[in-house]
């Protein structure tokens, strides 16, 4: 479980991941802005929008659980 959460795994899965496909625009761009413009709502444009940022979300666990057992806080 170590290796799948180290940097080196979860930054370039999170850069492949979302940004992926590169034209004409990345899916997790147009996700988000359908999101915020309230046109979300395929049960496909969802999935979407969930498998693109699942490794932006684990990334962001990562770096907290590092920050969190550097400082001993929250």
């Amino acid at each position: 479980m170590k290796n799948f959460l180290s940097y080196k795994f979860l930054i370039p899965l999170s850069l492949l991941l979302g940004m992926a496909p590169f034209v004409p625009q990345p899916h997790l761009v147009e996700k988000i802005g359908m999101l915020l413009a309230g046109e979300l709502q395929r049960p496909l444009d969802i999935f979407d929008l969930l498998w693109h940022s699942w490794p932006l979300a684990l990334l962001g666990y990562r770096i907290s659980l590092d920050l969190w057992r550097r400082t001993g806080q929250p």
